[in-house]
């Protein structure tokens, strides 16, 4: 991967100068470099190049000296290192030069040998930053979906030996579902999609967790959770009545076609199987629940109708006395010998 090298100087023979000397490297397509005449003029650069590296900056200059562009430049994009080149060698500079967060100080006239080992060198350091950074980032992500015991045994041996285990949990199980939103993501741009259907799942997923709910996986334009501890099945109940409420307060944001959001939601508690499920070899798992509760909270989500929270006959003996419910009668469930009594969730 080609390293792109920003060189702050407003002497111009520099620049011919590092073209010259490094010109089997960029002719190899290793290293491109961008040039800047003052902090000021590296600032833009940057700007319009936020794929930098690394910055090699002399100090006194124009309009914008280098110590100047130390600080201005950690404030922007903390990231990219730089390495003060200046014939101002004292200790003074060299000490500012430090505090300020530069990487590294060499002294002119320049000492090539000394100026490519320590080009890479802050190479290697600023490519060091970017994968930790992406190793965080993916981490997080990681703890959406996988179970932090999970996460312990990461880069364990005993990783592979019990990353496929499971249990039996009992919980409640909720599908959150936006009505008709198929049809909208046909005739509007992929962007507006996404932006619309991100927004929906951050309202979602406040309420949810707002509640003790996880988070268990985006589906399409669905959202499955699941609820595990005391009153389990009521705080499921209460996460689901905010996320209508706040749906029900959101505007229409696609102007070209206007989509008032609206969902319907299934609720079943019981027990189920919790697990990560995967594969091992890959270590690509999903932390997820399954079984007969999960299906069947599926299944109420499919026959509930916009604002609709269903819930079985068996949940509403427990939460009748909280909640007010309505009686919707009975509906045949795939897989269920008989039909199953729903109740809507009023308030």
């Amino acid at each position: 991967m080609m390293a792109k090298i920003l060189v702050v100087d407003d002497e111009t023979d520099l620049e011919v100068l590092i073209k010259q000397k490094f010109r089997k490297k960029i002719r190899e397509k290793e290293y491109e470099f961008v040039f800047a005449i003052n902090g000021k003029d590296a600032l833009n650069k940057v700007s319009e190049q936020p794929d930098v590296d690394i910055v090699l900056s002399d100090i006194n200059m124009p309009e914008m000296d280098g110590l100047t562009l130390l600080t201005k430049l950690h404030e922007v994009t903390p990231l990219i290192k730089a390495v003060i080149v200046s014939a101002y060698g004292d200790m003074y500079n060299i000490r500012t030069a430090m505090n300020r967060g530069a990487f590294d100080f060499i002294t002119k006239p320049i000492n090539f040998e000394d100026l490519i080992i320590t080009i890479e060198k802050t190479l290697k350091h600023a490519n060091q930053l970017k994968e930790t950074l992406k190793a965080i980032k993916e981490n997080n992500i990681l703890k959406m979906y996988v179970d932090e015991n999970v996460l312990n045994f990461m880069g364990n041996h005993e990783f592979e030996s019990t990353i496929m285990a499971n249990e039996t949990i009992e919980g409640t199980v909720i599908f959150v579902d936006i009505c008709g939103f198929t049809s909208i993501s046909e005739n509007t741009p992929p962007d507006t999609v996404v932006a619309m259907l991100n927004t929906y799942f951050d309202v979602m997923v406040k309420e949810i967790i707002a509640q003790d709910g996880l988070i268990d996986k985006f589906i399409g334009d669905a959202v499955l959770a699941v609820f595990r501890g005391e009153y389990h099945l009521d705080r499921a109940i209460d996460a689901a009545l905010a996320v209508r409420t706040q749906i029900n307060k959101l505007p229409a944001i696609n102007a070209k076609h206007p989509f008032k959001p609206k969902v319907s939601i299934g609720i079943k508690s019981g027990e189920m199987i919790s697990g990560n499920i995967g594969s091992v070899n890959l270590k690509r798992l999903d932390f997820t629940v399954i079984g007969d509760t999960v299906n069947t909270a599926a299944r109420l989500q499919d026959a509930a109708k916009e604002n609709q929270i269903i819930i079985s006959e068996a949940c509403h003996e427990h939460i009748k006395e909280s909640f007010v419910c309505e009686n919707l009668g009975s509906i045949n469930v795939k897989n269920k010998a008989l039909p199953m009594t729903i109740y809507n969730v009023v308030e």
